[in-house]
């Protein structure tokens, strides 16, 4: 496997990193394969981005076969929307580089935890086409072949996570033209990649209304969603197992562990032609 890193500058001054995970492909076989991707995007309330959402996600999709990347991107002081064009230029790369990094351009995923599910939500439907445009991004080049989210943060409204709205807009969170703008569940329309989306009922951070909002919204809109709603567990829960618990074993939640099969079922359902 190759590791590497790229810088990722922000807009701000701010500097982001690119991880890559790319598995190696050997001359028995094939060297011209050409593998699925995922862009993973941490959570953290845009205030941090955690660990146990980067590596350990990254190492379990490239044990299945992708090339995981793991984007660590600009977060407060850093404001909207240097995260957004981060993850903008982050997809760039990664298509730019398809051939050396031995990835199918058609089959790049993101999946985003917790505010990172809010800022690849962002990057993969209308809600940042605007100012993806404005700052030289085609949003069609930049978007998605698929959006995974885990717990995500979606709507503005009043079941907002309202620390990462907070952090995401500084000085302008209490904007509403704005916060409208970035209220996921507004923005799914036709052009919206298929999605994948996880939550348990009694996240006390982010409340599952955020995930079933996204729901409903792709389901008005026709784009086609999986969504696995499970009993128990709290919020940041990652793969639910001792390896990313924090806190001790009261964070080890056997219900949720089966999330990255369904995930990686679901993608080689959909990239099965890729």
């Amino acid at each position: 496997m190759r590791y590497f890193e790229t810088d990722i500058a922000g807009t701000d001054g701010s500097e982001g990193r690119l991880v890559g995970y790319c598995i190696d492909n050997s001359p028995e076989v094939d060297m011209e394969r050409h593998r699925p991707a995922v862009l993973i995007i941490p959570g953290g309330g845009y205030a941090m981005t955690s660990d146990r959402e980067a590596e350990p996600i990254a190492l379990t999709f490239v044990g299945a076969g992708y090339n995981a990347f793991v984007l660590r991107y600009s977060v407060a002081p850093s404001t909207y929307p240097v995260a957004l064009l981060q993850a903008a230029e982050s997809m760039r790369l990664i298509r730019e580089h398809s051939d050396e990094w031995h990835v199918n351009p058609a089959a790049i995923a993101v999946l985003g935890f917790s505010a990172g599910g809010h800022l690849a939500a962002n990057l993969s439907t209308s809600a940042g086409d605007g100012t993806l445009s404005q700052h030289g991004y085609d949003p069609e080049l930049t978007r998605p072949n698929a959006l995974m989210l885990a717990y995500p943060v979606i709507t503005s409204g009043p079941l907002a996570h309202k620390g990462s709205f907070d952090n995401l807009l500084g000085d302008h969170r209490d904007d509403q033209g704005l916060l409208d703008d970035l209220s996921i569940e507004r923005h799914i329309d036709g052009g919206t990649p298929p999605v994948f989306v996880w939550h348990t009922m009694t996240d006390d951070t982010v409340p599952v209304e955020n995930s079933l909002m996204l729901i409903q919204a792709c389901k008005d809109a026709g784009v086609s969603v999986e969504a696995h709603l499970f009993p128990e567990g709290g919020h940041g829960l990652a793969l639910g197992t001792a390896e990313t618990a924090w806190g001790g074993s009261g964070n080890i939640f056997p219900c949720i562990q089966i999330w990255p099969k369904l995930a990686l079922d679901w993608l080689s359902r959909l990239f099965q032609k890729s």
